[in-house]
């Protein structure tokens, strides 16, 4: 469940590493944010490694979708799904992602959501 204000750790190559949720996308007074929204982000930290590589800087407004929360998702199956940190991946203005590797594993919804270059990118899918 991710709110207004709060942290995200961005899991790609795209050069941030932590944004900070401004908005929730998809509804008129929408509270909470879960696996597979869109929110839009700024961008508080970058990686240091090489910053002439960087694809985003600091105090960026991007958009990003959501792949782990530390909040619990029950499947259908009865399964549960829950996860240490709060992550996401940054996204353009189509809504595809910016980098070009995703670093972490991502759950296997968002293989039949609108996010398949998501799932393509990632390294494992649980």
């Amino acid at each position: 469940m991710i709110q207004r204000q709060s942290s995200l750790i961005i899991i790609d190559n795209s050069g941030a590493k932590v944004v900070k949720c401004i908005s929730i996308l998809g509804g008129f007074k929408k509270k909470n944010a879960y696996l597979g929204d869109i929110v839009v982000v700024s961008v508080k930290q970058i990686r240091t490694k090489n910053k002439s590589k960087l694809k985003v800087g600091k105090g960026d407004v991007l958009r990003a979708v959501i792949v782990k929360t530390k909040n619990k998702k029950i499947k259908k199956d009865g399964s549960m799904l829950k996860f240490n940190k709060n992550s996401g991946i940054l996204l353009n203005k189509q809504n595809k992602p910016i980098a070009t590797r995703i670093l972490s594993s991502i759950p296997k919804e968002f293989r039949y959501h609108k996010f398949m270059k998501v799932s393509s990118l990632s390294s494992a899918i649980l």
